[in-house]
């Protein structure tokens, strides 16, 4: 390497800053992995924080959802689980009944979902329960919304 009177070469330049792009890679790398962990630990939360039968709906639906639609990333949105596309964007939540003292659970689906079937289509069920009446339907509508083909 040649050797410059201002110190180091322009090498030696060109290799710091190359280590500096991958240690800032790494660092990137290693924060959205601690992000993924604590989005998930607060979903987890929400879950442990709902009434036992809201939560069982819940917990349902979470493994519907890391089933049939493993792309999506939980998360939590105003305080619901939710599960994010890889732009961040929610595709579907979950919002208890007893959040608003409502009488239903629900089930609902934003923008970024792939639903869309003409003039008008539902974006939000009621949401009793998950098992196996209900279940084929819920990972249907999380196919449907991720653009997996049927």
């Amino acid at each position: 390497m040649a050797s410059t009177d201002e110190g180091f070469s322009k090498e030696e330049r060109a290799a710091m800053k190359q280590r500096a792009a991958e240690l800032r890679a790494e660092a990137k790398r290693q924060k959205s992995a601690d992000k993924a962990a604590a989005d998930l630990q607060s979903v987890l939360d929400a879950f442990a924080a709902m009434p036992e039968e809201e939560r069982v709906v819940a917990e349902g639906l979470h493994a519907l959802v890391l089933e049939h639609a493993p792309m999506l990333a939980p998360k939590t949105w105003y305080g619901f689980p939710s599960y994010a596309d890889e732009a961040g964007k929610v595709v579907v939540f979950f919002q208890p009944g007893s959040k608003f003292g409502g009488r239903y659970s629900t089930l609902g689906f934003q923008d970024a979902a792939q639903l869309d079937d003409g003039d008008m289509w539902p974006t939000s069920y009621a949401l009793a329960s998950v098992d196996e009446t209900t279940s084929p339907a819920i990972a249907a509508l999380l196919r449907k919304a991720t653009g997996q083909a049927e």
